[in-house]
């Protein structure tokens, strides 16, 4: 076997000093001090040396960096002859991933140094890899904004979580919504050994924003640029990735590359594997300077002490201002070098860079067509990144036994809570339901909204899943202001509620809609954790509590906003109810007036809601008097009242104990009335529940005599828990639940 492997690693060294294309490239960059040692003023408004702001000292140090670049210059000259002509020589059929070594130090002439930095391709067998310690920690950086990037970061890291064997440390430079966004991800997710610090992009923009930009992903993509400048001081090492990466192998083996870099090497790059930097694609094609083909940094490998010590801050903006004098915009100016990065795009040679499926280690979607490029391949990369878009993000949150992890409190405090259920309980799965945490995803889809001046605007709360779906444009033809959902839904069904909004022209024409997924977990519809998401990421002072089944009347928007006023709702503590009404019919006129409304009620064709079934929830609204009412008028609590009501957005949560049917809503008009809300009946607003099959918690309810006894129980303990909450004045509920 040794000798198979010895002639092996004689063949590939063969292979390799006959086939010179770069797939997996070092850059040796020069570390020696400039002059003095000082830092050199490099500001984009102080670029030209004759500024009378310049010292002679600073004068001196940009002439001594000025020199030093020039020097780069000379030996990046002399390695594109020497691409060239090993491109000339190599025959273009072969495939494979080759590596170099390149030192700005000790130029390019040396084949020892070629040789010595060639590392073993992807499908090598006997080649030793570099040991990561159990352990180790792994740090990561990625840029990261905006809501669409927010989701692409989440299929990135469900890749690397699948593969994955050590700790891992994310560090996100991310703007405002998309910290938002995925810092309540990782906080939810709770998965083990991860930790994840944010960084603000947008105290980074004056940083690069003066750097011309035509790149899809926009000013972000330069960012990378101020990372030795960005993390903290201690951290060493880093690898950085686009947000379109999908990882098909174990971090770690990328990590341990770092143990490889020798010298002065402090970057990992690839070479781009499409032409763009060869400039011959359209006449007049004038990309930015480029080594060769240029490097792709879609995945970088970065010595950050190193980077520190050679002055990369002031080396990389002396470049920039430089290259600026004669280029009009960067366009592709954040694609330079990368490693382990196979490049999905139109017109690229990434099929050069693998042999077979094993040979995959990163994938990277760098096209703006994104899973539309063309490739031989690209229904198996496809089918790859759709495995982790959809799989069960619950599922990675895996301990890694033998290394300690933080210390987290808000797990620990989670396992304390739930270490004192009682599994033999009959109601544990209900107990226990109310400490579950659900992984949670704000803002699933882009969301715009502009405050409106006045302070009335009023945002319509809902909750839903999969099976009521097309509800959702009905809702937003009926509905104009703003909107805030809650959607539970598997991995995989997100992603089809994904392609349906997109697909769909009266989704895609509303911004002021904020879709919230809370993932599925455990058996039971966690119906009030639903409604507590929407209502605690709406953007407007007041909050409509709705369902997702009702479709409210025609103008009710602008209704509620007059009405705030009207009941100065701002100052008093007022429950605005919106009289509900519902049909048996799943094709309906829907009614455009009160006159109209009442009378259909007189023809049968509506009626006042769940009246033939659960003729409490609604009847305290008194509907005989809201037919002739024309002002807003008081109605008292009574037992089993559920009222849908216009509240201020401080208005108490829901109980969470409360899961899949029965008293969910019951309970929190309970708390509103014991915080000594007014219910008002607005007298020309009206809702209508549409038809549908029964839920399957309804179902459970109906069938399930242990789903009864533990809702019981469960009323029990919630009017146990007011009395102990707010003494006397929740005496009153126990009385009204003994006399009903």
């Amino acid at each position: 076997m040794l000798g198979i492997c010895r002639g092996r690693r004689k063949f590939l060294a063969a292979s390799l000093s006959l086939l010179c294309i770069p797939a997996i490239t070092w850059i040796y960059l020069f570390s020696g001090s400039f002059e003095d040692g000082k830092p050199v003023s490099l500001s984009p408004l102080e670029s030209q040396a004759h500024s009378p702001r310049y010292t002679a000292s600073s004068q001196r140090e940009r002439e001594s960096l000025e020199v030093r670049m020039r020097e780069v210059e000379e030996e990046n000259r002399a390695l594109r002859r020497q691409l060239s002509l090993a491109q000339g020589r190599a025959p273009s059929h072969r495939r494979g991933n080759h590596s170099k070594t390149y030192s700005m130090e000790e130029g390019t002439g040396d084949s020892e140094n070629l040789r010595a930095g060639i590392v073993a391709g992807n499908s090598s067998e006997c080649g030793q890899q570099p040991v990561v310690e159990k352990c180790e920690t792994i740090h990561v950086a990625i840029v990261c904004a905006g809501y669409n990037a927010s989701r692409d970061v989440v299929t990135l890291v469900k890749s690397v979580l699948f593969h994955r064997r050590n700790p891992l440390h994310f560090h996100l430079i991310a703007d405002s919504i998309a910290e938002q966004i995925l810092a309540t991800l990782f906080q939810t997710w709770m998965v083990p050994a991860v930790r994840v610090d944010f960084y603000n992009a947008d105290e980074l923009k004056s940083e690069v924003s003066w750097i011309p930009n035509k790149h899809y992903s926009g000013i972000y993509g330069l960012m990378k640029l101020v990372l030795t400048k960005t993390l903290p001081a201690n951290l060493e090492r880093v690898i950085v990735l686009d947000t379109d990466i999908t990882f098909a192998t174990d971090i770690a083996e990328l990590w341990a590359v770092f143990h490889k870099f020798k010298g002065q090497q402090v970057l990992g790059l690839v070479e781009n594997q499409s032409d763009w930097y060869l400039g011959n694609l359209w006449k007049n094609h004038r990309p930015w300077p480029a080594l060769g083909r240029g490097y792709n940094t879609g995945v970088i490998l970065l010595l950050l002490d190193k980077l520190r010590k050679m002055k990369w801050e002031q080396m990389w903006r002396l470049t920039a201002e430089r290259e600026l004098m004669g280029m009009l915009s960067t366009s592709l100016a954040d694609q330079l070098p990368c490693f382990w990065n196979v490049q999905l795009s139109d017109h690229t040679r990434s099929e050069q860079c693998y042999r077979d499926v094993s040979d995959l280690k990163v994938i990277h979607w760098n096209s703006p067509k994104k899973l539309r490029v063309k490739n031989k391949h690209v229904e198996f990369f496809r089918n790859l990144y759709l495995t982790f878009l959809e799989y069960d993000g619950n599922l990675l949150r895996r301990e890694l036994f033998g290394c300690p992890s933080e210390a987290d409190v808000n797990s620990e405090n989670l396992q304390k809570q739930l270490s004192e259920l009682d599994e033999d309980d009959l109601c544990y799965e209900f107990r226990r339901e109310r400490f579950t945490v659900h992984r949670t995803h704000l803002y699933f889809l882009h969301y715009e909204y502009e405050p409106a001046a006045d302070s009335t605007d009023v945002t319509l709360v809902a909750q839903l899943s999969m099976d009521r779906l097309q509800m959702l444009e009905a809702i937003c033809k009926h509905w104009e202001g703003p909107i805030s959902l809650a959607l539970y839904l598997s991995d995989a069904e997100a992603q089809q509620f994904l392609r349906y909004a997109q697909g769909s022209e009266v989704l895609m024409s509303r911004h002021n809609v904020g879709y919230h997924i809370v993932y599925k977990e455990g058996q039971f519809y966690p119906v009030n954790l639903l409604r507590n998401v929407a209502m605690k990421h709406i953007s407007t002072p007041y909050m409509f509590l709705s369902d997702i089944d009702f479709l409210p009347m025609y103008g009710l928007y602008e209704y509620l906003r007059k009405s705030v006023i009207q009941l100065d709702l701002a100052n008093t503590k007022k429950a605005m109810i919106v009289p509900a009404f519902e049909t048996l019919r799943y094709r309906l006129s829907f009614p455009k007036s009160k006159a109209e409304l009442l009378s259909m009620l007189d023809m049968g064709t509506l009626f006042t809601f769940r009246y033939h079934v659960w003729t409490k929830g609604h009847a305290p609204t008194n509907f005989a008097k809201w037919r002739t009412a024309t002002t807003p008028y008081r109605v008292e609590w009574e037992a089993d009242f559920e009222p849908y009501v216009v509240v201020r957005r401080d208005c108490p949560e829901y109980d969470r104990r409360f899961v899949g049917f029965g008293w969910n809503k019951v309970a929190h008009i309970m708390e509103l009335d014991v915080q000594e809300y007014e219910f008002i009946v607005l007298p020309n607003a009206y809702m209508i529940h549409m038809p549908h099959a029964p839920s399957f918690d309804i179902t459970k309810f109906r069938s399930n005599k242990q789903y009864r006894i533990c809702l019981k129980t469960l009323k029990e303990e919630f009017q146990q828990d007011m009395s102990r909450r707010y003494g006397f004045a929740a005496l009153k509920y126990l009385t009204a639940e003994n006399n009903s």
